[in-house]
């Protein structure tokens, strides 16, 4: 068989979000790293994430708090050592950041501006104020200033428009032991499969909220590192927890535009068509509590009053207040002719973040020797059934740090992987039926929004596995026999994440956090984390 090497690295890091280019500049400084960016480098969750960062800056607030707050956020399901390491290593992430040129608003002061302390919001679920944040575009601001170190740094190879198809592992070539050695990657522009080796991989993909009809994840959130593990070999966990954000603009052009939990946080409420709010007759926090019990009261007033959508109202603050926190959301809103300062906000619930994903230790190694898993893609014991307000980015700084530090120790012990196979394409044509692929993606994501969605039952969970199933079928057939394209390998990667979200969902025979099943309205005692084996 043809042997090559087309692309060769110490480290390859797959995604390119804050996950992994933080890793990948820990990394660089004493090692070689290829960064692999499916779209354009920006064009990822990080981009969008409007809030801001969890950490305890605040001489009020305590890492206890922070790790109390997220513990109740997690209903039950978090890790509480894994917590605890994220919160007490919060504040050097952030300094890090800071370091880097991230700039996030301070406090105004009559004196010297650099000395005033950090301007902190409160999100829902927390007890303090503690989130850092960069107006109402902290995303933007992270991945913007590590970008461009990253793309500046010499020992960082930025591969834009590539997907990565597999993990290639000496299990899957028949040499001993079970390691990762590198991935088939296709050039999108190119459209030709290439190789890459590396002692070390890191999945940074981000989560698969796409799986879902109404979603606000960018496009590109099709749950590739979470499918590519499993086909490695990888556990799964917690797939059954996938976070809806209760606000997201209801607009036809507006692609599911999300509204910061911060508005909340600062005061909007939540109404009826009729003006009249309704969180305080679910929840004592209100429009506080926690994102699962926000969404399910939408969900539940949507469904009551048949109406399309419910409102967001933060037209009581002053004009100038609102406008100064939330630059963005007002200038977005005004393209689409609101207000936010005088009127109120059309929202929908739509998929937000996934909880669940690969298992990996504190230090971010998955099952697989020299693979890691870090950011959304990976299931820490971080946000158990449901993930607190702010702490998704810091669990990718956080986690992206320890996992540099691990590689870091270990990379002198590995030796250079040897040449691995290139793809083979002889036996494949080119499609001629690629309207195919554009009705199962469509079928797909339709039926996990109807079955699988916000409440569930055992009878749309069933009804739900058995189209995932005929999918699967259709779509291997398509892939065995086909050239690789980007819609059908992200539809290959979404329809086997959607048998792993319904699977656990079926496993779990209680309601809790972002998972409620209408037949087990209760919660059981002594929960565990629901755990997927992949077959051998």
């Amino acid at each position: 068989m043809k042997q090559a090497v087309e692309h060769q690295s110490d480290i390859l890091v797959i995604g390119s979000g804050a996950a992994g280019l933080t890793l990948a500049l820990h990394l660089a400084e004493k090692s070689k790293v290829i960064l692999l960016s499916k779209g354009p480098l920006a064009e990822g969750s990080t981009y969008y994430a409007q809030g801001g960062i969890a950490s305890v800056f605040d001489e009020s607030d305590t890492i206890e708090s922070h790790v109390n707050d997220t513990l109740i956020a997690g209903a039950g399901l978090c890790d509480k050592e894994v917590v605890t390491y994220t919160a007490e290593n919060a504040k050097k992430s952030m300094q890090w950041l800071i370091q880097c040129g991230v700039a996030f608003d301070k406090e105004e002061t009559d004196g010297d501006q650099s000395a005033a302390p950090y301007h902190l919001t409160r999100e829902g679920g927390h007890s303090h104020r503690r989130i850092l944040h960069s107006a109402d575009a902290t995303g933007k601001a992270v991945q913007t200033t590590l970008q461009e170190r990253a793309i500046a740094h010499p020992n960082i190879k930025v591969l834009e428009r590539y997907n990565a198809i597999d993990l290639i592992t000496t299990r899957k070539l028949n040499r001993p032991g079970n390691r990762v050695v590198g991935a088939y990657i296709w050039n999108r522009d190119a459209e030709h499969v290439e190789t890459v080796t590396a002692k070390f991989v890191a999945i940074a993909t981000g989560g698969c909220s796409k799986v879902y009809q109404y979603t606000s994840n960018p496009d590109i959130a099709s749950g590739d590192g979470i499918a590519m593990a499993w086909r490695a070999g990888c556990r799964i966990a917690n797939m059954e927890f996938n976070q809806f954000h209760p606000t997201c603009l209801y607009h036809a052009d507006a692609r599911n535009y999300l509204l910061t939990e911060a508005l909340r946080g600062e005061g909007a409420y939540l109404k009826r068509p009729d003006g009249s709010r309704f969180m305080p007759e679910f929840d004592e926090r209100a429009e506080l509590a926690p994102r699962d019990i926000v969404a399910r009261a939408i969900d539940y007033e949507m469904k009551r009053l048949g109406a399309d959508c419910l409102y967001l109202d933060i037209s009581h603050k002053p004009a100038e207040f609102v406008i100064k926190h939330f630059p963005t959301i007002y200038s977005r809103c005004l393209e689409f002719g609101i207000d936010i300062t005088t009127d109120p906000i059309p929202v929908v619930p739509a998929a937000h973040y996934t909880c669940g994903g690969v298992m990996t230790d504190l230090h971010g190694q998955t099952d697989i020797n020299g693979l890691y898993a870090i950011g959304e893609v990976a299931y820490t014991g971080l946000h158990g059934a449901n993930r607190l307000a702010s702490n998704s980015l810091l669990e990718c700084l956080v986690f992206a740090r320890a996992a540099a530090q691990d590689i870091e120790s270990l990379l002198e012990k590995v030796p250079t992987p040897g040449p691995v196979p290139l793809w083979d394409e002889s036996q494949v044509s080119n499609s001629d039926e690629e309207v195919v692929i554009a009705h199962n993606w469509h079928e797909l994501r339709l039926f996990m929004w109807d079955y699988v969605g916000i409440v569930r039952t055992d009878k749309r969970l069933e009804r739900a596995l058995r189209r995932c199933a005929l999918l699967q079928q259709e779509i291997q057939e398509y892939y065995t026999n086909f050239r690789v394209s980007n819609n059908l390998l992200e539809l290959r990667n979404l329809v086997q994440v959607a048998e792993l979200i319904i699977r656990c969902a079926m496993e779990r025979k209680e309601s809790r956090g972002l998972h409620y099943n209408a037949d087990y309205p209760e919660q059981v005692d002594n929960p565990k984390p629901t755990i997927l084996q992949p077959k051998r």
